[in-house]
């Protein structure tokens, strides 16, 4: 019997193979050919598995004006993604069982990839029932929560013997309203950076680090800006993975005084030399976009009521084949953090990998692809970069979920993403 699917001239790092696709699986990966109901032809390309953002905001429910899950979905296939694991701070916020079962049934009607959910934390009585559903972590701002409440987190999920992950924001507060007290109201993007300062970032994960020490769980630091803080996670790499994101890698507080409020994030851009470089990358585990859209009008506000916040999903493949093509880093650095990584430490099992048996998920590029980034061509709601301008070199050209093609030529497709559980390696029937 044929299979689906015969995908030809696959050029990987270990060579150039033809792929099986049946059901969505991957069912042979061969040099010889297969009788298929379909063939694409991929010569002249390169493909990496399906890429996975494991940080992603699309503000769905709630906040839908700024982003919905499928103007975020199609971003995310737009921008070479299959996989996206969302954020829960939407309104309400997804921090009960009946609100992550809401949020899995939103994204399975607009999704056009898969997906996965992160978990809030509010009400400890609630972590048993959202375990349930297999969340891929429970995610903390400790910029909002007092650490004796995320203690209660984590011998909550000690208790229930889970090492699901926690997920952090790592931000001190105590600290943050000092420096926003001494600043004053200085109405300058540059100054919201300082009443952000390295220092609230390492402080707090020197608290997320000892908590992860002392009960021996699984702890994911979001957005690392320094280098000092990089090197504070150092020896707890048992229990601590990190990750960065394209603007803390590539931007640093100048772009704050070019772009204004359109670069504020939290945590904020780090000056030049205190950020984190290419040259970290071994270092670090994965790249999260931190995609957080928002409308123009709300960036056009004073810094200090303008929302943080940077959509990144359909730059960061482009920045980072750019790095790819001047030599900065290899290809396979994209696979690593974009790919295997986000799938080991959030537990897809079925992502991640170009194997026999797993999902027929592939990023497809082009190296060789020039062109410049326009935020006016995004499918995201969020129609603003700090990346405006970038010249790049290497692009996606072809996204494919599950052996269907979600992405083409720059085109966004039809699909129908679906709610992957993480951690026991079985889809949400």
């Amino acid at each position: 019997m044929p299979v689906d699917l015969f995908i030809e001239n696959c050029r990987t790092e270990r060579g150039t193979f033809n792929i099986g696709v049946d059901d969505g699986k991957i069912v042979k990966i061969t040099r010889g050919r297969i009788d298929a109901s379909e063939r694409i032809d991929l010569r002249g390309y390169h493909v990496l598995p399906g890429l996975i953002d494991a940080h992603v905001h699309f503000r769905d429910p709630g906040l839908e004006y700024k982003e919905d899950f499928r103007t975020g979905s199609m971003a995310a296939a737009h921008g070479g993604f299959s996989t996206v694991i969302d954020m829960p701070n939407t309104l309400p916020p997804t921090d009960t069982a009946s609100e992550f079962k809401r949020k899995i049934q939103i994204g399975e009607r607009k999704s056009i990839v898969d997906f996965g959910l992160h978990a809030g934390y509010s009400d400890p009585s609630e972590v048993e029932g959202i375990l349930r559903l297999d969340p891929a972590s429970f995610k903390v701002f400790m910029d909002s929560l007092t650490l004796d409440k995320v203690d209660v987190l984590f011998r909550r999920l000690r208790d229930l013997g889970s090492m699901v992950p926690i997920t952090l924001h790592c931000e001190n507060r105590e600290i943050i309203m000092h420096y926003c007290e001494n600043i004053g109201g200085v109405e300058d993007p540059y100054a919201y950076s300082m009443a952000r300062p390295p220092l609230a970032e390492e402080v707090s994960i020197a608290e997320a680090t000892a908590l992860a020490y002392h009960y021996r769980h699984p702890v994911h630091i979001c957005h690392l800006s320094t280098g000092r803080a990089l090197r504070l996670i150092e020896p707890f790499r048992e229990y601590v993975t990190c990750e960065v994101t394209p603007h803390h890698l590539l931007l640093d507080s100048g772009y704050l005084r070019r772009f204004g409020n359109l670069a504020k994030t939290n945590p904020p851009l780090r000056s030049a030399g205190s950020g984190l470089s290419v040259g970290d990358l071994p270092d670090i585990d994965i790249i999260g976009t931190d995609h957080a859209p928002h409308t123009l009008p709300e960036k056009k506000r004073g810094v200090w009521e303008a929302p943080p916040g940077i959509p990144n999903l359909e730059v960061v493949l482009r920045v980072l084949l750019t790095l790819v093509s001047e030599g900065r880093m290899n290809i396979s650095t994209i696979r690593r953090m974009l790919a295997e990584g986000p799938a080991r430490i959030f537990g897809l099992g079925s992502k991640g990998f170009i194997r026999e048996g797993m999902d027929a998920d592939f990023t497809v590029v082009d190296l060789r692809r020039e062109g410049e980034i326009r935020a006016d061509e995004f499918y995201s709601r969020a129609h603003y970069t700090p990346f405006e301008g970038f010249r790049y070199r290497g692009d996606a050209v072809m996204t494919i979920v599950r052996g269907a093609v979600v992405m083409d030529d720059g085109e966004v497709l039809e699909g129908r993403g679906r709610y992957i559980a993480c951690h026991n390696q079985k889809e949400h029937d």
